[in-house]
Order: C-alpha cells, then structure tokens, then sequence
C-alpha cells in the first residue's frame, strides 16, 4: 500500500511539473532544508506531504480491525483534512484554509479515507460526501486517475472501487457520462491471453506503455481486492484452496474471475523467492518489494488461498521489522496482513505491530482512558493522604486541647 505512495510522489511532481521546467532546474531554496512539521494528531514522524492522509487512513484503519479505539484527535486530524466537496489532498498543511484551483486532489487518499472513516464509526455523512466526489471525477473509459482529469490507472482504479464497495455502493453500477461502469475501466488494465511470458497472464498494468500493458505487483493486488468487492479489511477464515497455476482464463467482463486470475498470478511470482522483488531507481539488480508482499498476501487471503500466502507470510515476518519501523502505513499493513492470514499481529515474527503502530502517533483512546484513570488513582491516593493527614492533625490537636482542658481543670481545682 505504501508503495503506492511512491507513485503518487511521482504523479503530484509530474502534475507539478508541466510547465514549470526551468523552476524544477533552479537551485533549492533554503526552505526546501527545513525539516517538516509534524501536525498533532499525525501518526508518523516523517515529511507528510505526499502520504499524510494515506498513512493516517492505514494506521486508523488498522487500529480499527484489531479493536484499538483510535484516539479523537487523530480522527479528528483526518476529517479536518477533508476539502468541503469531501475530497482529499494527499496532505494540507494548512487545513483552516478553504481548498481551490490550486489544491492537488488525490482519488488515491480520498479513497482510503473513506474506508477508514467508515471503520472508525460515526461519519457517515463525512464519507457519502466523498464517495459522491469520487463518482463525481470518474473518467469517461469508467476508471480514476490519481490527480482528476488525468488518465485513468489501474492501482487507482482499483483502489477506488475498493472504497465504493466498502461504502455500500455496487462498483457495477457506478457508470462514468459515457457509460463505462467501474469494473470495465478496471479489466482494461489485466494482460490477457496472449501476453508473454505466460506467467504475466492474469496480471494488471499500471498504465499502458507505449500501448502495451506489464505487468505491475502493486496494481495487481489491489485490483484482486477490487474484483472481489473487497476493501483492505479481509476476514480470516473461510474456504482455503491453493491458487492455480496462471493461465488463459475467460475473465471478460467478470470482476471476480479476474481477481481470481490476478490472484493466480500472485502466487506464482511468490513461489522463486517466498517474496516479490522490484528494480528500484538507479539499482542493477531487483530487491525484495517488502511492501508489494505484504499486498499480495492479503489478496490471497481474500482470494482464499492462504496456503499460497504462507510462505510470504513467513519471509514477511522474518524481514519486514526494519521497513516497518516507525511507519503507520507499513505497519497498518502488516497487521491487515495478519488479519487476513489468521495471523496474531501482537506476536508478529518477535514484533507486537499493534504496539509499535500505537507509538507511531496519538495514544488510543483506551490508553487514553487508563493513564487518566492512572492519573485519578494518584490524585485519589493524594487526596486520601491529605485526609488521612488532616485526620491526624486533628486528633493530634484534639489531644492538644484536652490536655489544655485537663491541666485548666487541675488548675481550678487547687
């Protein structure tokens, strides 16, 4: 999920871009050195102009799934961020001020928003709001681009059905002006039959390059998700069957066959390394994508192949502590990761996730709850010495006085 992240850094500079060339050649300024300021209510530590949303959306989302009350400022934090037609920017600085022309919107957030306000209960009108923005910027060919008015991508495609599924809403029958339904605007994206090698059939591009589709990990995996209906909550349990071996499967107009071959081809990729890997910038040689896995193990789950999972699951466990750290979106990840896999995230490869995604921002309103109630116990204790004193002043002069009477009665009667 948080790779996803990336490529939205990546799509706000393009977007930012054109036009403006010779600014992007300029020297830095000295403000570009500044280190940013965290707002309060944020969960995490870092720059959050391109993921402050989506990382706060993870983290409540996450909290929510394992019964963690999220504390009200960090919910508050999220709903502020929210423009008055319900969209999102990937992050406000200044939230007091009204959004306009020049504020970026972002699908991809806006979308995770919504799913994680529906979790945390209470904010309904909040999230039919964005969900009626969402349909609103729904291109012609029935998908979502991350910035509105570009053209439509898969990863956010999918990412916004997920949040029209989990809103209530039926992605079938949410149709652009041209009469593309949200589905077709999705399929358009997975290689099909003749797509070489073999083992790509089933995936999804993020985009057409050069009028050919590659295959793509993070677009994949969330659309398995969207072609089930599914948000990023899956529950565990259920029916458990290995995934197929990929092949030439007739998903044509079927959302859910499609999930089902995308899925297959998850698994597949999974099986040389128990791990996905990418080609980072500037790199000779892929490195492990901890973050497209633990995408892919949650699709599978929701695909019901948790046996496919397993291995990824395994590896994840034993090598994810260091890419989580400090992280919500990292960490929220792995503990729906573990959600979905029956997995306990308090006990995650020697790591409590639940814990360490807690420390990341604002105490949970449970924890908020226990250190009042710690802080009552003490000023309780205080008042009670301070009785207790009182109580001893008073019968030490109580005894004070009576000897004062006793030695005036001794007085008199001499």
């Amino acid at each position: 999920m948080n790779v996803r992240r990336s490529a939205a850094a990546l799509a706000a500079s393009a977007v930012l871009c054109v036009g403006a060339a010779p600014a992007a050649l300029a020297a830095p300024s000295p403000a570009a050195s500044t280190p940013p300021v965290i707002p309060s209510g944020l969960y995490g530590k870092k720059d959050p102009t391109y993921d402050g949303v989506w990382r706060q959306s993870v983290a409540l989302l996450a909290q929510r799934t394992v019964g963690v009350q999220p504390a009200k400022e960090a919910v508050g934090w999220l709903t502020g961020q929210s423009c008055a037609n319900g969209a999102f920017a990937s992050f406000r600085a200044d939230a007091g001020a009204a959004c306009d022309a020049t504020t970026m919107l972002d699908t991809n957030a806006t979308a995770m928003a919504v799913q994680a306000l529906k979790a945390v209960g209470g904010q309904d009108a909040a999230v039919k709001k964005s969900v009626d923005w969402l349909k609103s910027v729904q291109n012609e060919d029935g998908g979502w681009a991350f910035v509105p008015g570009s053209p439509s991508d898969a990863n956010s495609t999918a990412v916004v059905i997920s949040a029209l599924a989990v809103a209530g809403e039926k992605p079938a029958e949410v149709k652009s002006k041209a009469g593309k339904s949200a589905y077709e605007g999705l399929l358009a994206f997975q290689l099909g039959c003749t797509a070489e090698p073999a083992a790509d059939r089933g995936a999804f591009a993020y985009q057409p390059t050069d009028g050919k589709l590659a295959a793509n990990a993070d677009a994949t995996a969330a659309a398995v998700l969207a072609g089930l209906g599914k948000g990023a909550v899956v529950a565990p349990g259920g029916a458990d069957t290995p995934a197929a071996a990929p092949g030439c499967a007739a998903t044509a107009g079927d959302p859910a066959a499609a999930a089902r071959a995308a899925a297959d081809h998850l698994a597949e990729a999974l099986k040389k390394d128990g791990h996905l890997t990418a080609v980072t910038p500037g790199a000779d040689q892929p490195t492990a994508d901890t973050g497209n896995t633990a995408d892919a193990v949650i699709a599978l789950a929701a695909a019901g192949h948790r046996q496919s999972a397993a291995g990824a699951l395994e590896w994840l466990k034993a090598n994810s502590a260091e890419w989580a750290k400090g992280s919500p979106a990292a960490l929220g990840t792995l503990v729906l990761a573990a959600h979905a896999t029956g997995t306990d995230p308090k006990a995650f490869g020697g790591t409590d996730l639940v814990a360490a995604l807690n420390a990341t921002g604002p105490a949970p309103q449970a924890a908020e709850a226990k250190a009042d109630s710690a802080k009552d116990e003490k000023k309780e204790d205080k008042d009670d010495k301070s009785i207790w004193w009182m109580l001893g002043a008073g019968a030490a002069a109580g005894m004070g006085i009576g000897f004062l009477l006793s030695g005036r009665r001794k007085k008199n009667q001499l």
